[in-house]
């Protein structure tokens, strides 16, 4: 029914996939940076495997292993850690009602489209994630679809992987035409990271597709630093959000990448210079070999204040907090409100 495999590299985000960096010293000496003093920390790529399109890598600045976009990709040996309360699902996701569909929330259900992504971030909640177990199939597929059909309380679907994006334009119409019959779904939502590293991959056929659906179109970026948004994302998604697509930002609040309040302003800032609305702002999720990357409870309060204070309450993301088998994200109180 959707076929997931196989693809053509003519085209051209699937040229960037097939040329990304796999390996620490090939990124750090295209950046002009010596991989040697970093060496024993590089070693954590075989907790995860690394891979960084160099589109991605282009935004970064040469020379600086202290680059906000370096850090959020390079292995480091903070992985090798083992931290209380960091575990390998921390969302309780790896029990699922079906073969890749996740049915968290009563209105909305996760359909892992595809398991791979263009860029590791290094942070990222389903490091552990079995996605092989989570490989629907032709059957799977129709499985999930006529769950989402036999559940009339579902108005929404979610794709998200890995990165749904990594799926061929084809292969998502494929999979809209079916759910655009299904009658009491409203909204279609795509959760990616790929347009952020290779922005080719948000094609014109793509664009069209969407906004000609029934379903009302959602893309939710994963932006977490200004340094992200170059000039060819920016205009792209411009033309998006022309078309009728709503656009909208998660990011990660990360130690040493974006925990300050000047960065995130700008962030929302470029954001909305892009046509994209600030959405959640994201408490770690706590994973195993993360925990470098958290930042505290209070100091993300303070932070949120601080943003309160700089700019409107529309660009102003939600703080918030994934816990597992809770029935919505769990926003974390200010004490304060937006103006």
């Amino acid at each position: 029914m959707i076929p997931l495999n196989g693809g053509d590299l003519h085209i051209n985000w699937q040229k960037e996939l097939a040329r990304a960096f796999t390996t620490p010293d090939a990124l750090l000496d295209y950046l002009g940076i010596d991989p040697a003093p970093w060496r024993p920390g590089l070693e954590a790529r075989r907790l995860f495997p690394m891979r960084v399109p160099r589109p991605f890598a282009d935004k970064m600045r040469p020379g600086d292993i202290h680059d906000p976009l370096l850090r959020q990709v390079l292995p480091l040996g903070e992985e090798f850690a083992e931290v209380p309360g960091f575990v390998a699902d921390p969302l309780e996701e790896h029990d699922s009602a079906l073969p890749g569909l996740l049915h968290k929330y009563r209105s909305r259900v996760l359909l892992v489209l595809r398991g791979g992504c263009a860029v590791n971030c290094r942070y990222c909640f389903r490091r552990h994630f079995p996605y092989a177990d989570n490989s629907p199939g032709r059957e799977g597929w129709r499985e999930a679809l006529d769950y989402i059909a036999a559940h009339p309380e579902i108005n929404e679907v979610i794709l998200s992987g890995g990165d749904p994006l990594m799926a061929k334009d084809e292969q998502i119409a494929t999979l809209l035409d079916a759910l655009e019959g299904i009658p009491h779904l409203r909204r279609l939502r795509i959760h990616s990271r790929l347009p952020v590293v290779i922005p080719a991959r948000l094609t014109g056929a793509l664009k069209t597709r969407l906004a000609d659906s029934r379903l009302q179109p959602v893309l939710v970026l994963h932006i977490n630093h200004a340094n992200e948004v170059d000039d060819i994302l920016a205009d792209t998604l411009q033309d998006w959000r022309r078309a009728g697509i709503t656009l909208l930002n998660q990011s990660v609040l990360l130690a040493g990448i974006n925990d300050d309040a000047e960065v995130l302003e700008a962030l929302s800032e470029r954001l909305f210079e892009a046509g994209v609305l600030p959405y959640y702002l994201h408490q770690l999720d706590r994973v195993q070999g993360a925990a470098h990357f958290l930042v505290g409870d209070d100091r993300a309060r303070t932070l949120m204040a601080r943003l309160l204070a700089r700019l409107p309450g529309f660009l102003v993301p939600r703080l918030v907090r994934e816990i597992g088998g809770e029935a919505s994200k769990t926003p974390l109180d200010l004490g304060l409100e937006p103006r």
